[in-house]
Order: structure tokens, then sequence, then C-alpha cells
């Protein structure tokens, strides 16, 4: 009876989340270890990936413990402290960040410690529009000075992402029109908002077409004179390499570098995504395409049942299948219902959530709750719908089971959040 009351004080806070929580753990655990076959071949250890992976979501559980037990109302007054915080990171990875693809998106802690803070840049821009929202309140709505606040704020926090990470920015963007429109601004604002957006980005696609260069406009460029480069990294593409196109698949188009590579990259994903063609399979481009062709062979040969967990063949073809692409390998692995079933989870996630917030009595726990829900249910959609060809390719993980660093701690700890409101927030007076 004592162990169970000690266990009842661990796991507190509403128990569908917890369960949830513990599925969707499982579940990575056991995808990144199929997925990282590869790394564990070229390591020689086939374990490591998937214990790595297994205690990092370790010190997030740890995290989310500590946080579900801090009382909700002392997360507001992080907001002030975190702003700050995260602007002061984002500005310093812009210029002292570890670069990867001429992206700059990572830092490290003491020399040693990874951290990307765009992961923590999204939950203060939830934490900061959720205060706002609620201090701003009144009977018949939101007052129309939230929307500038709010405005501001998130706007600082996202355009300091938009350089690096655009997708990251996109999401921050959207989880935030979401906040909005639950906080009740007025929806004469938001309309404006819509319209400058869809101005800017007719005004951006146009930038991006005329000075941004496809893979054929590049390998175009490639010095006749000079030979080939080559690149090797872990014997595959990352997910931000430009493409070939090629016969030799070694054969890199010359790369340009700083803004003009990130609008390269945006130019032909978006190429690669308008202009699709039914092409027969023997004639399919796999060094051209590879990410979106494996991820769709992967999607095929599940045939409905899948082919039985660990015994996935596109993992060893498919770049970062344990990461932007692990769905397809759940598709894979565990077919259409295993497929469903991920995404009902987050679906469940984020119903479960709001269930949470309508019993919250006050605005700032229900709306921060939604806003983390969001985030985290907004990021895996897409994630799924990039796996699945509905969307251009990112570098969007899939929540709480693609193999990360810092994503899957942050993510532990948004979860610890919602719990804590869960278990703390002042409830509703019901009949």
């Amino acid at each position: 009876m004592g162990r169970f009351k000690q266990l009842q004080n661990l796991f507190k806070g509403d128990r569908i989340i917890w369960i949830i929580f513990f599925l969707l753990c499982v579940i990575s655990v056991l995808e990144v270890y199929s997925s990282s076959s590869f790394l564990g071949y070229k390591s020689g250890n086939y374990w490591w990936a998937a214990l790595y992976h297994t205690i990092l979501l370790g010190i997030g559980f740890l995290a989310m413990v500590c946080v579900l037990n801090v009382p909700c109302r002392y997360f507001k007054v992080m907001t002030p402290i975190m702003v700050p915080f995260s602007l002061l990171l984002l500005i310093l990875v812009l210029f002292f960040g570890s670069k990867e693809n001429d992206a700059a998106r990572w830092i490290k802690l003491f020399g040693i410690i990874p951290l990307q803070p765009s992961e923590i840049a999204k939950g203060t821009m939830v934490l900061a529009t959720a205060h706002i929202l609620s201090q701003l309140q009144t009977p018949s709505g939101a007052h129309p000075k939230a929307f500038k606040f709010v405005l501001c704020t998130a706007g600082a926090l996202i355009l300091l992402v938009l350089p690096e990470n655009f997708s990251t920015a996109a999401l921050m963007g959207f989880v935030t029109f979401l906040m909005m429109i639950i906080g009740r601004v007025p929806l004469k604002q938001l309309g404006y908002l819509c319209s400058t957006i869809a101005i800017l980005a007719v005004v951006a696609v146009m930038l991006i077409w005329a000075v941004g260069k496809s893979s054929s406009e590049l390998a175009q460029q490639q010095p006749q004179d000079a030979k080939p480069t080559t690149e090797v990294v872990d014997g595959r593409q990352t997910t931000d390499e430009i493409q070939p196109v090629t016969a030799d698949a070694d054969v890199k188009p010359v790369k340009r570098g700083g803004l003009l590579h990130r609008l390269d990259l945006w130019k032909q994903r978006i190429d690669n995504f308008m202009n699709k063609e039914e092409v027969p399979p023997q004639k399919y481009d796999l060094d051209k395409n590879g990410q979106v062709g494996h991820a769709n062979i992967a999607i095929a040969s599940s045939h409905f049942t899948g082919v039985g967990p660990g015994n996935s063949v596109q993992r060893d073809f498919l770049p970062l299948a344990f990461s932007d692409f692990i769905y397809a390998i759940i598709f894979e692995e565990l077919g259409w219902f295993g497929a469903a079933f991920v995404a009902l989870l987050y679906i469940s996630l984020l119903f479960r959530t709001g269930y949470i917030a309508r019993r919250c009595q006050n605005t700032f726990p229900a709306y921060l709750a939604m806003g983390l829900a969001l985030l985290i249910v907004v990021q895996a959609m897409f994630n799924m719908m990039v796996a699945t060809g509905l969307a251009p390719v990112t570098g969007q993980p899939l929540p709480l089971i693609s193999k990360g660093g810092t994503s899957s701690i942050i993510n532990c700890i948004y979860i610890g959040m919602i719990l804590s409101i869960s278990r703390t927030a002042k409830k509703r007076a019901t009949a």
C-alpha cells in the first residue's frame, strides 16, 4: 500500500496524459532502435543510438517530474525571464552558432552540451502569448492591445528564427495565430494579419524564385574544368543538402553560401513538391529525390499490415530515418493501423488538453496548456504530412518519437507543464 502511494505521488496529474506520454516513449525507443540500425552498423555498436535516445528520454522524464510538481501559477513569473533569455540565445546562435549546411542552429554550452535555441524559443512564445492574452482578457474578448503585444513579442522571436529555420518559424507563427483565435482576439485584427501574411508570402515566393537556384541551375554552374567533388557524411545525405541531378550521385552542384544557399534550398523543396509527376518505378531517380522516394517505398512496402517491428528495409536507404522520416518507418513496420494509432495518440493529447483547459477557472493556465499541446500536435501532424508526401520536406522531427537531443527533453518539459496545470490549476465550479 505504501509503495502504491509513492507511485501515486510520483505520477501526479492527468492519468490519460501520462498514458499517452508512455505509449509515445515506448514507440519511440523501439522505432529509434530499428531505424538507426545503419548507424549501429557503421559504428559497430548496434545499441548505442537507442541507448543514447533512452538516456535523453530518462533525463526528460526527470525534468518532467520536476516541472509537474511546480504550481502552474509560477509559470507566469517565468515570462519576463524567458523572453529576454530566448532572444539572447537566438542572437548568439546567429553569430556564434555551429553551422550545418550553412544554417546556424546550435550552440554548445561550456563547449560540450549542444543546445538548439529555437526549441526554447517555441515554448517561450507560447508562454508569452498565454500571459498577454490572459492579462488583457475582457468579458467581450481580448483587448485590442493584446494583438499588438502578441505581435511584437512573438514576432521578435519568430523573425530571429526565420533566417536559419523557416519551418520552425512557420510552426511558431501558426501556433501563435491559433492561440489568438482561442484567446478571442478581434476577428478584424486577425483578418488584417492574414492579409498581411498572404502578401508577404507572395513576395517571399517571388524573391525565392527570382534569386534562388534549382539543382539543375546549380549543376550547370559547375566549372567544366573542375573535378567533381564528393562529400560523404555517414554514408548518406542529410536533410538540408542540395540534391544533385546528375547521373553520378557523388557529383555535387556548386553550393552557394549564406542566405543564398537557404534560398536555393527553399526553391528546390517547393519545386520538388509542386512539380510531382507520375514516374514509372524503373525510371524514378532516387539520387535526385531520395528522401521522398524511399519514404514512399517504405509506405508502399507496408502492405497495409506492416512488415513487423525491426524488419524495415528502407531504414538502410532513407536519410534521417530515425529523425525527420521516422513516421515512414513506422508505416513500413507497423502498417496502416500502427501509423493511425500514432496519429490518434497526438490527437488524443490535444483533445485531453482541451478538456483540462476547459476546467481551468483562470485563463492563463488554460491558454498555456492549449498552446503547448498545439505546439506538439501541429508539429507532429506536419511531420506526418512530410513523410507521406502531403507537404514539402522540412527538418521538423516527430515530437517525443524522433531521435533528438534538445527537442526530446524540452518536449518532456512541455508535457510536465500540462500535467502541472491539470494538477494545480484552480478548477471551475461545477453544478
